[in-house]
Parts: structure tokens; C-alpha cells; sequence
């Protein structure tokens, strides 16, 4: 596995970010286009409707998909995340900090997560000042 930074963490799933989601916005569009040209030729109108509304229950389906999966991961990070500060401080993380804050401290090391959270709570810090801030990086290879 290469190794993560600020500016690699980043993931991107190409069948999914590029050719799915290509292929779900050509085919609303063709759809979309199938529907008006239907409407207006006055032909194939109930068909064009029933198509163009299978494509909206695809598209919904496919953003659920990724949705639900992300909002567990999201509620394991948190799970997670109270855990580590727990069995390195015996506290529990500071609530005032926001979700999109503990997403950006798993990725420091254990060294600097008590630190940076108590920053990160006392601050304010925006996610992207605290995944800056991290000098020892903590992958995370398993996300979805």
C-alpha cells in the first residue's frame, strides 16, 4: 500500500466515481432528452415517462448505495475514534467536537491525537487545519 498524506488520503473509487456515475448522467440525460422529443411528437409518451422514472429510482438507488455504507463507517469512526482517546487519556473525545472533526483526527498518530484534539475542541479547527497540523500520519487503507 503506498503511503497516505494530506494530499493522498483522498479516495476515489473509478468504477464508481467516474464510469457509473458517467453512465447514470448520460442515461438521464438520454432519457430526459427521449422524454421531450416524445412529448413533443406526441408518441411514446407513457413509455418515455415510465423510462425517465426508472432512471430517477436508479439514480436514487444508486446514491443510497454509497450513502449507507458511509453512514456506518461514518458511526464506527466515531466508535472508534472515543476509543482511542479513551485508552490513551481515560476520557472520553471533548463533545463540542464536530463529526467532521474526529473523521480528520483518526488520521494522527496516537503520539498526537490527545494534543490535537483538545486543540481541535478549544480552536475550533476546521478539518482541513487539523489534517494540516498532523506531523506523524495514520493511514486508514480500509475506508469506503
Amino acid at each position: 500500500m503506498r503511503k497516505q498524506d494530506y494530499q493522498s488520503h483522498v479516495r476515489v473509487h473509478p468504477i464508481y466515481h467516474y464510469v457509473l456515475q458517467l453512465l447514470l448522467l448520460g442515461t438521464l440525460v438520454t432519457t430526459i432528452v427521449y422524454m421531450v422529443r416524445s412529448i413533443i411528437q406526441e408518441e411514446n409518451i407513457l413509455l418515455s415517462i415510465i423510462l425517465f422514472l426508472m432512471m430517477i429510482i436508479i439514480v436514487i438507488i444508486a446514491v443510497l448505495l454509497r450513502l449507507y455504507p458511509l453512514k456506518a463507517q461514518d458511526r464506527a469512526i466515531r466508535a472508534e475514534e472515543n476509543l482511542r482517546y479513551y485508552v490513551l487519556t481515560g476520557e472520553l473525545l471533548d463533545p463540542k467536537l464536530s463529526f467532521a472533526q474526529v473523521v480528520a483526527l483518526r488520521f494522527a498518530s496516537d503520539k498526537e491525537f490527545p494534543e490535537l484534539s483538545k486543540r481541535a475542541a478549544e480552536e475550533n479547527l476546521k478539518p482541513n487545519e487539523i489534517k494540516k497540523a498532523i506531523q506523524n500520519w495514520r493511514a486508514d487503507h480500509n475506508r469506503i
